[in-house]
């Protein structure tokens, strides 16, 4: 959400004399054989660029971590852990917008085709990454997207009581972690209120959320302020102090928490009622974003933003219709080999309801997902020549918040491995969970799916900060639904049901394509929107809804996944026809893994220059 936006800024001009050169345009072409002299002076003026990309880098860096401190609390640096964000504001936006197109001018002034391999991927991510920030900075987007600050997906309403529990991203180590927490609750309630000004300028502007997402933030609020403080997230670290503590200390600390927290309830209990009394009433009924005030516009540009590609919506629908007729066949020949009487929708409904497809409780559920990762970290060394130093667990969505989210996500572990990255399953409803899907899941959230991809990139020193801990979606979920298929070779969808499980959750990322555009550009309802994957997948109702409703919040992004994947699938068959038996998928998903998250097109030039270098 905007309120916890990662700018791509930069901290201060650097000395752009010192660090200009010819653009690639200039260059001339070089001799055949360089003499030793020149040699050594095309070295150091290699040096020098590369010097001055990574100041560049450095001092970006620098100044997302000041504007963004919740980014650097997730990368372990607490330099302004005692703040939470000044989003929301025009001094913020004012930076944001500044500092990227200051950073775009510096970027361009040093001369590309001097850099290394790796140093132009990073130029050109660093470069895309600039020029969406600025696209997304617009005074026209920000009328259509700040205005809308809160919804029962993204919001820091759910966000911070996580982060702040003491299980979340916050250490808990020392009195000074406790001291800024209790300032970053103080700070909370003003962005609370802030994004209480904004949603009314969006009711002023005719620019509003939709009906279902806001009642869906309300019964969220209600929830978190019916919990007592000292039952809530929040008391998890006062529940918990470090043993080494005073007793002046904790007594201290204890007080001064509680009344922190008092502004916290108090700030949502005003963004409830004004939910509640005030916008509710004149939110707007549809649920697609073509249907608000320059809601098309806006759905084209955040296609090409989540797919890094410029798709259009009608490409993408009939992209998803084809799939989802592709794998319906596939289903159809796991319904005959299971040796199933009656039809496609029937064995749907057999998965969702049988006894056999449910797990019993919370415990064995957990058990389940201990079980596949034991399997997984068995076989992965056959697919994959670096794995992550970080270490993976496994946990069940927390029960304050497991209502409204997917079936399961990554939390990213820091760096140095001192927290550990995060798979999180949903436990909610348990009646209405099918076990033949929890394998691909844990590919997909776990490993090798986000974790590895997020994890070694965070680990890779040798990568700009913003490759390291930035990315984009399509790369993202494109790799983790592409991890999704390496369960093929691993034998993992061998038992007919797992491989149903599969193509159900494949199936789940082509119906996105479906069903994200029928919302946002066709005109589909929410209840036609569920119809459509109930009919064409053994999903329940509860994950079907969960899912329509989150797409409806956060427009475009599920597209990236079923994109991203389908390229990376495209490359690995481009390199395997092209170097036949050299080929050597550990090898592959070394490249597409060791330079972080990449753009679409960027990523396929590199595949495409391996492949040329003979897949070395």
């Amino acid at each position: 959400m905007t309120a916890f936006r990662l700018a791509l800024v930069s901290a201060a001009a650097l000395p752009i004399a010192a660090c200009a050169t010819t653009t690639d345009a200039q260059v001339p072409a070089a001799p055949a054989a360089a003499p030793p002299v020149a040699a050594t002076a095309a070295a150091a003026a290699d040096g020098a660029a590369h010097e001055c990309l990574f100041a560049l880098f450095a001092a970006a860096d620098e100044a997302n971590l000041k504007l963004n401190p919740i980014a650097a609390i997730s990368r372990g640096d607490l330099r302004y852990a005692n703040r939470l964000s000044d989003a929301l504001t025009p001094q913020y936006n004012a930076a944001l917008v500044a500092n990227a197109t200051g950073n775009l001018a510096r970027l361009e002034a040093i001369d590309r085709a001097s850099l290394s391999e790796t140093d132009r991927i990073a130029w050109d991510v660093f470069a895309w990454n600039q020029r969406q920030a600025l696209k997304g900075l617009t005074p026209e987007r920000l009328a259509l997207t700040e205005v809308r600050p809160v919804n029962h997906f993204f919001g820091f309403h759910t966000f911070y009581p996580t982060f702040s529990s003491g299980k979340g991203g916050a250490p808990f180590k020392t009195v000074k972690d406790y001291e800024d927490a209790i300032s970053r609750h103080r700070e909370y309630a003003n962005l609370s209120d802030r994004a209480i000004g904004k949603f009314r300028e969006g009711m002023a502007s005719g620019v509003l959320e939709t009906r279902l997402t806001i009642a869906n933030v309300i019964s969220q609020l209600d929830t978190q302020i019916a919990l007592p403080v000292d039952k809530s997230p929040f008391w998890g670290p006062i529940a918990a102090f470090p043993s080494d503590f005073s007793a002046a200390d904790k007594a201290r600390l204890t007080s001064e928490y509680r009344v922190s927290l008092a502004e916290v309830y108090a700030a949502n209990t005003r963004m409830r009622d004004f939910l509640k009394a005030e916008y509710l009433p004149v939110s707007r009924t549809s649920v697609g974003l073509g249907q608000m005030k320059g809601g098309a516009e806006l759905y084209t540009a955040m296609i090409e933003s989540s797919t890094t590609l410029p798709l259009t919506a009608d490409y993408l629908h009939d992209l998803g219709l084809s799939e989802v007729a592709r794998i319906l066949k596939g289903m159809e020949q796991v319904k005959t080999e299971v040796g199933f009487k009656g039809t496609l929708a029937q064995f749907f409904d057999h998965i969702r309801t049988d006894p056999k497809f449910k797990m019993p409780t919370r415990e064995a559920l957990t058990q389940g997902y201990y079980a596949i990762g034991k399997k997984v970290d068995a076989l992965v060394p056959q697919y994959f020549s670096v794995v992550p130093k970080t270490p993976l667990e496994i946990r069940p969505y927390e029960e304050f918040r497991e209502k409204f989210e997917a079936g399961g996500s990554y939390n990213a572990g820091t760096p140095d491995g001192s927290r550990p990255g995060i798979f999180y399953f949903n436990a909610y409803d348990l009646p209405s969970r099918t076990t033949p899907g929890m394998t691909t899941l844990y590919l997909h959230e776990g490993a090798p799916g986000h974790h590895f991809q997020i994890s070694l990139a965070r680990e890779n020193a040798a990568l700009p900060a913003f490759m390291r801990f930035g990315g984009n979606t399509a790369y993202a979920e494109g790799w983790a639904l592409y991890a999704e298929t390496l369960g093929y070779p691993m034998g993992l969808f061998d038992d007919p049901y797992q491989r149903q499980g599969t193509l159900d959750d494949e199936m789940l990322r082509a119906m996105r394509l479906v069903v994200d555009t029928g919302l946002h550009a066709k005109g589909w309802s929410r209840e036609q929107a569920i119809d459509y994957m109930l009919a064409n997948s053994a999903m329940g109702r509860t994950d079907a809804t969960a899912e329509v409703e989150r797409y409806i919040a956060i427009p475009s992004q599920a597209l990236a996944y079923k994109v991203g994947a389908l390229k990376i699938q495209e490359l690995r068959k481009k390199a395997e026809d092209a170097l036949g038996p050299k080929f050597d998928i550990r090898a592959f998903h070394a490249q597409v893994l060791d330079t972080g998250s990449l753009p679409m097109p960027v990523l396929e030039a590199k595949i495409d220059r391996w492949i040329a270098a003979g897949g070395g």
